[in-house]
């Protein structure tokens, strides 16, 4: 049973896995991973069966709270809800005024937070370091893909809630880069901005049957195969690391769905060749404390999680 102090660090983890789910390139699900809430939040999903359906149809409210651990994912629900709607437009603005700085941290805290989920694997074996290549290679190759163009028609928005919650919960797996690659990430940023409430409604309809759907799936990997998945979702963090690279030269444009020109295919590269490239400072300095930032804010987190000695 969780006390006051314990629901209010479930929802500020809510409020962090909201954040990343913002970002092209980060995970709500390493979020929920690293801060130890991951497990029990696919279960708390696993249990939206038919059999919760029938204790809400006969009115057995109390009963289907419990089985559902509603107070669990009301409270992540609630803080992620909160992060979405005051994070969107402040994360788009950082990201335009501030890259090399956001995506440094978000590089440090991904950098470290995989060798955290390294450490759930109980035994090491040819499988488990096969699974973990694999989620590197599968996860960078997806990062290096070019974005594509698609219809604003609300049965490809709900289309588009299914799939990329299902990478939302995947450490490693960005929902909101997936957004991008099939070309809806600044549709759904600027439907949250401006309360584009038919949008909206589509779009989480959709990730609340994708979400319901797919995290059985994953649960039951998990508990069958927990060490072989552990190292495949780390390799996926590992892998993204490339999405997040703090200097990058744009190489295509696009035009969004609103007829702006914006970039569409981009690669890593060096500090050095980025100057060359754009003629703007790098700021190497900026982005190594940055990254050193992302990094302690991860460990502090764990260092706070071992302390309280909550299930959370």
């Amino acid at each position: 049973m969780r006390n006051f102090r314990d629901n209010v660090l479930l929802y500020v983890k809510g409020v962090c896995m909201g954040g990343a789910d913002v970002i092209p390139g980060v995970s709500g699900g390493t979020v929920a991973f690293i801060s130890g809430i991951y497990d029990e939040l696919l279960h708390s999903l696993k249990s939206i069966d038919i059999e919760a359906l029938r204790l809400l149809g006969t009115f057995k409210i109390k009963e289907f709270w419990k089985k559902i651990n509603g107070n669990f994912l009301i409270t992540l629900l609630a803080g992620i809800v909160t992060s979405l709607l005051s994070l969107a437009k402040l994360m788009t603005h950082w990201l335009e005024t501030y890259p090399i700085q956001v995506w440094s941290f978000f590089f440090g805290l991904i950098l470290v937070s995989a060798p955290l989920v390294l450490r759930e694997i109980k035994k090491w074996s040819t499988g488990v370091v096969i699974s973990f290549l694999i989620g590197i290679v599968v996860a960078y190759f997806v990062t290096i893909l070019s974005p594509t163009t698609t219809t604003d028609s609300l049965w490809f928005i709900f289309i588009c809630g299914a799939v990329a919650i299902c990478a939302m919960i995947l450490p490693g797996i960005s929902g909101a880069f997936v957004l991008l690659l099939i070309g809806k990430y600044e549709f759904m940023v600027r439907a949250l901005i401006e309360f584009n409430i038919p949008v909206i409604i589509v779009f989480v309809v959709g990730c609340a049957i994708g979400l319901v759907s797919f995290s059985r799936l994953l649960s039951w990997i998990l508990d069958n195969f927990h060490n072989a998945t552990v190292g495949l979702l780390a390799g996926f963090m590992l892998g993204s690391l490339n999405k997040v690279w703090p200097w990058k030269v744009v190489t295509a444009y696009r035009f969004d769905s609103a007829g702006t020109q914006v970039p569409a295919f981009d690669k890593s590269v060096l500090p050095g060749e980025y100057f060359s490239a754009t003629g703007n400072d790098p700021k190497i300095l900026l982005a190594i404390l940055m990254v050193a930032l992302g990094a302690c804010i991860i460990v502090v987190l764990e260092k706070i999680a071992l302390r309280l000695k909550t299930k959370i």
